[in-house]
């Protein structure tokens, strides 16, 4: 028996309440995102690695030919091609845009040191080979930059055999015009030119930079002859047979590219 005031229970269903559980992070996400990240990082790592050392390779062999553009410059800008190409790319792809947008901007910017390479030459036509291996160097940047690893090796192969073989074959067989610059002394300009043009016309060559320095019983005549060595050596000898001039010396060579 209840009493009066009891409440009944009897037809009531107890329902159950949800629990409220504060969310547990997903361990298997986070290690998952921490391997993507280091996945990018060491392959980020790797294409910059690879650049830098092609790079380094070729221009370790225009350092030993004593070029302007040598180890540090082939080096940065390949490496430098390579950081901008995965710049381009991964920027694209968290902010996103064209994934090439600043890659492209790699070719431009390289014609610039190209260009400053050949006028360093200062009227002469040299240095036309260290242009090309600049933009080149920057193209196998971009292939390492890119994942092309297997590209970017064949082209630098190509890179050091087009520099060091072939080279050396122009050197072997006279290919490579140079340009040489001589000085002789005399008792007078006009004599000592007239003689100098006499000797020049024998070889079918004229004279180039033209400077006339000294005075009445003393003149020095310095100018330069752009011709292969074999015609150079022609030319030191004729100038050296000469009667007309007190003192003959080749100054030095620049090599054309």
């Amino acid at each position: 028996m209840m009493g009066p005031l009891s409440p009944d229970f009897s037809g009531d269903k107890i329902h159950s309440l949800p629990i409220l559980r504060r969310p547990m992070p997903d361990l298997h996400s986070a290690m998952g995102m921490l391997r993507s990240a280091g996945t990018v990082l060491s392959s980020t790592i790797a294409r910059l690695a690879v650049a830098a050392i092609l790079g380094g390779i070729i221009g370790i062999e225009r350092q030993f030919r004593h070029k302007p553009a040598g180890l540090r410059t082939n080096m940065l800008i390949c490496f430098g091609s390579a950081m901008f190409t995965v710049l381009s790319g991964q920027l694209a792809g968290s902010l996103g845009g064209d994934h090439t947008r600043i890659a492209a901007q790699i070719i431009p910017g390289i014609g610039f040191i190209g260009a400053g390479s050949i006028l360093h030459s200062r009227g002469s036509v040299v240095g036309l080979t260290s242009a090309a291996t600049i933009f080149v160097v920057a193209g196998v940047g971009m292939a390492a930059g890119g994942g092309m690893y297997l590209t970017a090796i064949f082209a630098t192969g190509v890179i050091l055999i087009a520099l060091a073989v072939l080279g050396r074959l122009e050197r072997r067989f006279a290919l490579k015009s140079v340009l040489m610059t001589y000085e002789v002394t005399g008792v007078d300009a006009e004599s000592v030119l007239i003689e100098l043009n006499h000797v020049l016309d024998e070889v079918h060559h004229t004279m180039q930079n033209v400077r006339v320095a000294g005075a009445a019983g003393h003149v020095r005549v310095l100018f330069s002859v752009d011709g292969p060595p074999e015609e150079q050596d022609e030319i030191n000898i004729l100038l050296h047979q000469s009667n007309i001039f007190s003192s003959v010396s080749s100054l030095g060579a620049i090599e054309h590219e």
